[in-house]
């Protein structure tokens, strides 16, 4: 199965904030120690725009993916929270390059080891969850991959059972307008046999009735030629 194009663009715009993460970090050593910073400062701002443009092509590729149903909408909700996370990362590291030096020590410790917080909650600093606790960008991707076939093969299972499901109602009504006909023609065939009962029935009658007539006028003529 060929690689997600979103998540590989997605590992790709984490490894860029990593870099400016750590360009920050390496232009506030710079100018603790009075020494050049101003092509990192150049270099930071180029990342930075990057990553605008890559978190941007992201929100794109993710609305026309849900829109065109490509993916489902929970795997759609878990990439915006991805995407999320990634807004956050670029905020703080805007505020960070932003700063220019000062508080390098708080800059410094946010952006790498967490032991400070400055105001909102450090992207970066999150608790990762024990499923991803020690695996390589690679390592996430390849069990995003797993998810997503996982959750397209309960998505294939649920698709059968609907279509057998559909099939039988097919068969179901195919075999209730059999028996429908059945029911039709054998009322039709009772409605047939009560009118021939009740043909016969007065046909009979009236063949009594002749009977009757009949013999009284017998019985007058067999006197007379007595």
């Amino acid at each position: 199965m060929a690689p997600d194009p979103w998540l590989l663009m997605y590992d790709s715009t984490c490894h860029i904030a990593q870099e400016i993460a750590e360009k920050i970090q390496e232009r506030n050593r710079c100018q603790r120690n009075g020494e050049s910073s101003s092509k990192l400062n150049v270099a930071i701002r180029s990342l930075l725009q990057n990553l605008k443009e890559k978190i941007n092509h992201l929100k794109d590729l993710l609305l026309q993916a849900v829109s065109t149903h490509q993916i489902t909408q929970l795997e759609g909700d878990r990439r915006q929270s991805l995407l999320d996370d990634l807004l956050t990362r670029q905020r703080q590291l805007q505020a960070s390059y932003k700063n220019d030096g000062t508080e390098t020590d708080v800059i410094r410790t946010s952006l790498m080891t967490g032991g400070v917080k400055r105001g909102a909650t450090n992207p970066w600093l999150l608790e990762e969850s024990e499923e991803t606790r020690g695996l390589s960008f690679d390592d996430i991707r390849q069990q995003q991959q797993r998810i997503i076939q996982e959750q397209d093969a309960g998505l294939d299972t649920l698709s059968s059972v609907l279509s057998r499901q559909k099939q039988m109602g097919q068969q179901i009504g195919n075999e209730l307008e059999e028996q429908n006909e059945i029911i039709d023609d054998l009322t039709n065939l009772v409605e047939n046999t009560d009118d021939k009962l009740r043909n016969q029935t007065r046909h009979v009658k009236m063949v009594d009735k002749k009977s009757t007539s009949c013999g009284g006028n017998c019985d007058r003529d067999f006197a007379k030629r007595m």
